[in-house]
């Protein structure tokens, strides 16, 4: 089957199809060998091998093309490949030898290696066998090239570095399992280590980061300023702007902590808990309208009182995860209530609080990755024996309350084999059920345990893409060997003190934000100007669409009204996304309707452009007598610093000397006022990739 599967043959757009390719299926990338073999020798009366004329075998006269074949030619009569392949033909085509060893794990080398621009590199893949024995199969091996203009593979393991600089992955896959060649090729141009030595250091995060700088020979850009800080975190942190008054205070502060003073506010105010609460509700909020109203808005309420609590990490996974009860009582019942089957589950649990997909293992083995079938089922059993009552979900019943709780008995089966899954976490051991004891309580303790492999990383690595623009792995809930992290000492690191501070959310956010990775300016230096993985620079990222909407409501002094809730809410106060604006629905808010987690479209588009400069309600905002333009043009305040005053509101900085003049220039326009020059200006700053981005 590694044959087969290098040749393409086992892929799913191929014969692995779920419905296979002209009555031929197999297995994806040969993961389940015994129907590969059943297929290959005995489906179709056997005619796809002749054991009197091996030669003549339709297997190998399709591979070669020597009978039309859709596929093409996938072999040479002369290659190894096909010799093994009529080899095993010739020898009766057993299943497998007698006391045969089980394959345990595949390894290649070299495994991680620094190369110069255009070099090339002969890869070597070996297979470990339960029997201690080893085996070279670099020619049974597939190979890919997880970024080709780094980094070339061909399908002998021949590897041509390209002529940038950076890291590129190489995978290999052996018979289902996965490992990978790690290119690192340097900056023609280096640094001595004193260069590095001197560089600012406020925690270990820096410590481990310059590391990875100096190997790949950039040097991180400039601290940034402080009013930039300020608005950094202030965003990142409460997912608000600073008031004006906060950053004339912050400015004008001289003491040389004031950063980490800063922080420690921002994460004492109360928007902390509705901005975290929000990006949790893309995680885990299910669509009102399947659910119910009431179950989703006590969730809702349950995530802000955890995180107002600073509720301790995995102590807030556990009571979601173990939730039992009424859906119109206790909010994490709401979870249940829409993943109402313990297959559903698995895949929910496993990307949300794993940052693992195991999404394809429902159907069959992961394309990329090591998790089959068996691994999505055992997941699913630890959620197997939870009962239920009450009228389901969909309107109308779903106005209808529904209680969940352990029922003590129940199993789920292997869709194929039938089999009864016992409870076990991906890479975790079997838990067979105890009588009397849920089996949801001992997987949130495999999670919580300070060695598991999963938990306390794909947490921090979520937050850390909240505030860096990048996860350490990418995407966040991608983990897995042929995706490895960019920096896995920071990660490491990062889950370790992470789980030695309790699993503090907020010491992990202050740990980040202290860090100088974190306050680095968004502006390149010529060694890091192509970078977007080794955190050597700020991103920049555009605001999320409530914290956008709240932004322009803090500038103007007036807030958009929304159904259900107080006067004078905030957008991240909403609890669903069906609450009606169009603001909302332009900036990339979920649709209500989707499956969580859910997406958002992070792109800045035309209609957000548009959106911004001909919205009504912006411009009623602006004009408005009840506003905050208003009352700056009403004061006595010097346009000079009238235009100060809306630079700190809107960026939370002075202008510079040539934006104030260009600013004034509002002011002398032929039939212009004081306040529609103020409006206009306002309106300019609002529709900068300044005011809109986080930076």
């Amino acid at each position: 089957m590694p044959l087969l599967t290098k040749a393409g043959c086992a892929s799913g757009n191929c014969h692995a199809k779920p419905e296979g390719q002209n009555n031929f299926k197999l297995s994806v990338f040969g993961y389940d060998p015994k129907l590969d073999y059943y297929e290959i020798i005995r489906d179709d009366r056997g005619r796809r091998v002749l054991f009197s004329a091996p030669e003549e075998s339709l297997l190998l006269k399709k591979a070669t093309g020597a009978v039309p074949h859709e596929g093409g030619a996938r072999m040479n009569p002369k290659d190894a490949a096909y010799q093994t392949v009529l080899q095993w033909i010739q020898q009766g085509a057993p299943y497998a030898l007698e006391n045969e060893a089980k394959l345990d794990s595949v390894t290649v080398e070299p495994r991680e290696q620094s190369y110069k621009k255009s070099a090339e590199q002969a890869l070597k893949v070996t297979a470990k066998y339960s029997d201690g024995s080893t085996r070279d199969v670099t020619d049974m091996t597939e190979y890919l090239s997880q970024d080709k203009e780094m980094a070339a593979v061909d399908e002998h393991g021949h590897v041509k570095v390209g002529t940038l600089s950076g890291e590129g992955v190489i995978v290999v896959r052996y018979m289902g399992l996965v490992d990978v060649a790690r290119i690192t090729v340097p900056a023609e141009k280096s640094y001595p280590a004193e260069r590095y030595a001197r560089l600012p250091v406020n925690n270990e995060i820096d410590r481990l980061v310059h590391e990875k700088h100096q190997k790949l020979g950039l040097l991180p850009s400039a601290t940034c300023a402080d009013e930039e800080f300020l608005r950094r975190a202030s965003l990142d942190l409460i997912g608000k702007l600073p008031s004006a008054e906060m950053a004339k205070r912050f400015i004008a502060d001289t003491r040389s902590d004031k950063r980490e003073r800063i922080v420690d506010e921002l994460l004492n105010d109360s928007n902390y808990a509705d901005h975290w609460a929000v990006k949790w509700g893309d995680l885990i909020r299910p669509n009102p309208s399947r659910v119910g109203v009431k179950p989703v808005y006590l969730l809702d309420t349950w995530l802000r009182d955890s995180f107002r609590q600073n509720k301790p990490y995995h102590q807030m996974i556990k009571e979601l995860l173990t939730a039992e009860g009424s859906s119109h009582e206790y909010g994490p019942v709401a979870v249940f209530r829409d993943k109402r089957d313990p297959v559903d589950t698995s895949g929910f649990v496993s990307q949300i609080f794993l940052g693992v997909r195991l999404d394809c293992a429902k159907c069959h083995h992961h394309p990329s990755e090591k998790w089959t079938q068996e691994d999505y089922y055992q997941l699913a059993a630890f959620f197997g024996q939870m009962k239920r009552k009450g009228q389901g979900i969909s309107a109308p019943i779903s106005g209808e309350p529904e209680y969940w709780w352990y029922g003590g008995k129940g199993e789920v089966t292997h869709p194929i084999t039938d089999v009864v899954m016992t409870p076990k976490p991906p890479d975790g051991p079997e838990m067979p059920y105890v009588e009397g004891q849920d089996p949801r309580v001992a997987l949130t303790d495999w999670m919580a345990a300070s060695s598991n492999p999963f938990f306390a990383k794909a947490i921090v690595n979520r937050i850390w893409s909240d505030f860096l623009g990048r996860g350490i792995v990418d995407p966040v809930d991608d983990f897995r060997v042929s995706n490895p992290p960019t920096n896995e000492a920071l990660l490491e690191w990062l889950a370790s003190d992470f789980t030695a501070h309790g699993y503090d959310l907020k010491h992990l956010m202050r740990t980040i934000v202290s860090s100088r990775t974190y306050q680095l300016s968004t502006q390149p230096n010529e060694t890091n100007v192509t970078d977007t993985k080794n955190y050597s620079r700020g991103l920049k990222r555009r605001l999320a669409a409530e914290v956008l909407l709240d932004a322009v409501s803090d500038v103007t002094g007036l807030r958009d009204s929304f159904s259900g809730l107080p006067p004078n809410s905030r957008a991240v106060q909403t609890w669903n996304h069906k609450l009606d604006s169009d603001f909302l629905d332009a900036f990339g808010r979920p649709n209500a309707s989707q499956e969580c987690p859910c997406e958002r479209e992070r792109k800045p588009s035309v209609v957000q452009a548009l959106h911004l400069m001909n919205s009504n309600s912006l411009q009623t905002k602006l004009a408005s007598k009840e506003g905050q333009i208003s009352k700056l043009v009403k004061s006595d305040l010097p346009e000079p610093k009238l235009v100060n005053e809306v630079y700190l509101a809107t960026y939370n900085r002075l202008p510079s000397a040539p934006e104030l003049q260009t600013a004034l220039k509002f002011f002398s326009t032929p039939g212009a006022t004081r306040q529609t020059a103020t409006e206009d200006l306002a309106w300019a700053l609002i529709n900068s990739a300044e005011f809109v981005f986080n930076h």
